[in-house]
């Protein structure tokens, strides 16, 4: 019950025939300087963190992590989310089970979408749901007189908005033609955005994404 950050990993270690050393998974957690303190007087962030520097003293080649940021404040998120970067550049292949898309799209390799137990679609983040190839949405605010260029377009307060799977010549026709556009944007269906109509189309509720 009284152990400290370093006591736990080496009892850990000593269950492996080749352990990373005890100071080195420390430091890949961001443990180093609290190796001293009693574990269970942690915070939950460093905790999922020695959580983490348990599993990695093993030298593991696939690391399985089950929602491990979950519950954590932003700060320690993110501070996960640099263990985690740390232990891809390693080159261990960590298979990540979240509930939080920006993270699974600012960490994966690939994404699998699970429904209902089964597998969905295996992507990367940039494809998962055909997202590099939808139509893009183009929003800009038109040039004073120029509304009736946009006839067609669909309205949004002072800007217009369309659709277009070609958006960089469509923005630069506009451009050629009415100069620099005010407040731009060109978007793509987002990953929420596409794991939301799986979900409606498959008729489930959704199971998480790894």
């Amino acid at each position: 019950e009284n152990s400290t950050v370093r006591e736990t990993v080496e009892m850990f270690a000593e269950l492996f025939p080749d352990p990373l050393e005890v100071s080195e998974a420390l430091e890949s957690v961001g443990l180093t300087e609290q190796q001293h303190q009693v574990a269970q007087t942690m915070s939950g962030g460093q905790r999922r963190r020695l959580d983490v520097a348990c599993g990695l003293v093993g030298r593991p080649a696939l690391l399985f992590l089950d929602e491990p940021t979950t519950g954590l404040d932003p700060e320690a998120r993110r501070a996960m989310w640099r263990v985690l970067e740390g232990l891809r550049e390693r080159g261990t292949t960590v298979l990540l089970t979240t509930h939080y898309l920006d993270e699974a799209e600012a960490l994966a390799d690939r994404i699998a979408i699970l429904l209902d137990g089964q597998v969905q679609e295996v992507a990367e983040p940039s494809k998962v749901g055909g997202r590099d190839s939808a139509l893009a949405r183009v929003r800009l605010v038109p040039p004073a007189g120029a509304l009736d260029a946009f006839d067609g377009w669909s309205r949004d307060g002072d800007a217009v908005w369309t659709e277009s799977d070609s958006p960089s010549r469509l923005v630069a026709d506009l451009t050629n033609r009415h100069g620099e556009l005010a407040e731009l944007t060109i978007t793509r269906p987002s990953l929420e955005d596409v794991y939301l109509d799986m979900v409606a189309r498959h008729g489930s509720h959704s199971e998480g994404v790894s």
